[in-house]
């Protein structure tokens, strides 16, 4: 298990207080967290030997992405596409275990961290996914054939690589609030749920059906509160994925990672 944080939370109104200190498990969501920072100008050392630094990070380097870890070095680090536990059931990443975002957005998400801690002490966030190779873009893409995503409903769950995610430009984010005893919060389904009930913008009819509890809102409300407070916008249907830019402005700015 990873060693995470987390603290109070209100939801919408309502005056009951739930703490941190008492969070709920959810399955398949943890595993243990590489947490091992490595700058731009050289392979971070470990007992004198040097950290072998995978060629998609390589290449982040190269287009000037930052490990976001060097920028804000209490935010948490797991990357799912760098395990099984995702929705392909592979690992897709091998030896990228740091997360790399354009240094723009590695400070807006600084910011994010600020706020959550500030407004919930213990806390913290939690990166299941960051920039994103466009070589990968096209495995997860051909992966909803296996799970028979109909081709027009693809697009609603990964972009089409033949356009780029805002993940292969470097300015999007997956990610979570972890606890202080290292469980991520739960949201009321894991990480790359396919469905309404991991939509943003139906949580409310999800909560009048009993489908997804207060509790479970009010923690993406305490994610997305922070997210939104530092300038990324929310995806309806991911309640993980946060935007730093929009497509248009992020192909104009930066080049695709492939």
């Amino acid at each position: 298990m990873k060693n995470h944080t987390f603290i109070a939370l209100l939801l919408l109104g309502f005056t009951s207080f739930i703490s941190c200190h008492s969070s709920t498990d959810q399955p398949s969501q943890t595993q243990d967290i590489l947490t091992l920072s490595v700058t731009e100008a050289e392979p971070a050392k470990t007992e004198g030997k040097p950290v072998v630094i995978s060629p998609f990070e390589e290449q982040m380097i190269k287009q000037g992405l930052v490990n976001l870890q060097t920028v804000d070095s209490t935010i948490l680090v797991e990357l799912k596409y760098s395990t099984t536990d995702n929705f392909v059931k592979k690992d897709v990443y091998g030896d990228l275990n740091n997360a790399y975002l354009q240094p723009d957005i590695a400070a807006k998400l600084a910011k994010a961290s600020a706020a959550l801690q500030a407004r919930h002490p213990g806390c913290r966030l939690l990166v299941y996914d960051a920039a994103r190779p466009n070589a990968v873009q096209y495995i997860l893409w051909d992966a909803l054939d296996d799970l028979k995503i109909p081709v027009q409903q693809k697009p609603q769950y990964v972009a089409d690589p033949k356009i780029g995610s805002i993940h292969n430009f470097g300015c999007a984010i997956d990610l979570t609030v972890a606890d202080e005893k290292g469980a991520p919060l739960d949201m009321g389904t894991p990480y790359d749920f396919f469905g309404p009930l991991a939509y943003p913008r139906l949580e409310a009819q999800m909560l009048s059906k009993g489908q997804l509890s207060k509790a479970q809102v009010a923690n993406r409300t305490i994610l997305r509160k922070a997210m939104t407070q530092a300038g990324f916008s929310v995806n309806p249907t991911e309640w993980w994925h946060f935007d730093g830019m929009s497509r248009k402005n992020a192909k104009a700015r930066y080049g695709i990672i492939r």
